[in-house]
């Protein structure tokens, strides 16, 4: 397994592939990083050449990803959050951000349904 950014990317799949797995990096990112590095995106991690890999490395170097990425994310939503803006508000509270009904679905962002009891009737 070559272990490139403190992740265990596979050896079994192609490059594009096993490169996603770093947090920050999909598909299109993981083609340029192939490309800076001269790397087929076809072949596989584990025909990967030591120099290969040394050159991915530093192509990667070159992003914000994992850890630094996922701080920067959680400050966004924090100062969000602070500011007391719409977002933020929305954030707190744990429903959708961006315009979505709560009626009959966002159950992801609300969780497990809670019920609430019927009121008894008061009698005479």
């Amino acid at each position: 397994m070559a272990r490139i950014a403190g992740v265990d990317i596979p050896k079994q799949k192609r490059g594009v592939i096993s490169l996603t797995y770093i947090y920050g990096i999909g598909r299109s990112r993981a083609k340029e990083i192939l490309a800076a590095a001269k790397v087929d995106e076809s072949t596989k991690v584990q025909d990967w050449t030591d120099d290969q890999i040394g050159s991915i490395r530093e192509a990667v170097a070159a992003y914000t990803i994992e850890g630094e990425l996922r701080s920067e994310t959680q400050l966004n939503i924090k100062r969000l959050m602070d500011i007391g803006c719409y977002r933020g508000i929305r954030h707190r509270a744990g429903l959708p951000l961006r315009g979505q009904r709560t009626k009959n679905n966002s159950r992801t962002r609300k969780g497990r349904r809670k019920t609430v009891a019927n009121k008894k009737k008061a009698t005479k």
